[in-house]
């Protein structure tokens, strides 16, 4: 195949990528520059580092970015290690992938009627003797089912590190005396490190920016950047103001990226 033939071959993905990726980001940078009279300003950049409001949305957005990431891996790590060691781990995979078919809203719509006060969990409580409880609409209940919804998402690339790992580091680490606790600490988890961080990033960085579940599950009790831009867009329609905050969600994510990416060591390996 020429270079003609495979140059033209990029054209439909850079296509993709300029009208889905590169345009919209350059609409929110521009109208991040704009006031509700469309004149130019830089008031909204001034307003968000300067509000007392914004500046706690942003702690709280990454304060429950964190607890959602912390949860995922905990779970993760030790689900994906006991698939590696199972006889048919493909098909355990396949059911950890299942839950991600499901649409995000028919999730949210189940544990409302899960967590509800006629809900199963209220009715089980209830049945034991321990009454109704406030259960939905609490930051308890945002940040359980914002990590189960990612966990799969964290499973994967986790899943993928321990895969790849050779049985003969494990071994090798054993016949110069390791106990089981150091091998995990010294061998399979450094080895297993970029499937962490690739992890990480896909957890963390949408969990930035969640409006639809703290709508649905936290109310209007669970106020982030993602909630405080769906509400600049459609109900102010300060479209300067949730560019703003798009922008700086944008430029954090980045941060998150570059903190978290794989570095490649001398040799080939990654660290």
């Amino acid at each position: 195949m020429t270079k003609q033939r495979k140059a033209i071959l990029y054209v439909p993905y850079l296509l993709w990528l300029l009208l889905f990726v590169v345009a919209p980001m350059a609409l929110i940078f521009y109208y991040s520059f704009f006031n509700v009279e469309h004149q130019f300003t830089l008031a909204n950049y001034a307003k968000f580092f300067t509000s007392g409001t914004y500046l706690m949305m942003t702690v709280n957005s990454v304060w429950y970015a964190l607890l959602i990431t912390a949860i995922t891996l905990i779970v993760s790590y030790p689900t994906a290690w006991f698939i590696t060691k199972l006889k048919h781990r493909e098909l355990w995979i396949l059911l950890v992938i299942l839950p991600t078919w499901i649409n995000l809203l028919l999730k949210a719509y189940a544990f409302i009627g899960l967590f509800g006060r006629g809900g199963l969990v209220n009715s089980g409580l209830a049945a034991l003797g321990l009454g109704y409880h406030q259960l939905l609409f609490t930051n308890t209940s945002f940040i359980l089912v914002a990590a189960y919804i990612q966990i799969p998402f964290m499973i994967l690339p986790i899943y993928n590190s321990l895969t790849e790992i050779s049985d003969s580091y494990i071994k090798a680490s054993w016949d110069l005396g390791a106990t089981n606790r150091q091998t995990f600490w010294h061998v399979i988890w450094p080895l297993s490190m970029p499937g962490v961080k690739s992890g990480i990033q896909i957890v963390f960085i949408p969990s930035l920016s969640l409006f639809m579940i703290s709508r649905l599950i936290g109310g209007n009790k669970i106020i982030t950047l993602g909630t405080a831009v769906e509400e600049h867009f459609l109900t102010t329609m300060n479209w300067g103001m949730g560019s703003t905050i798009g922008v700086v969600l944008i430029i954090s994510m980045l941060i998150v990226m570059a903190a978290t990416r794989n570095r490649r060591r001398k040799g080939g390996t990654f660290k």
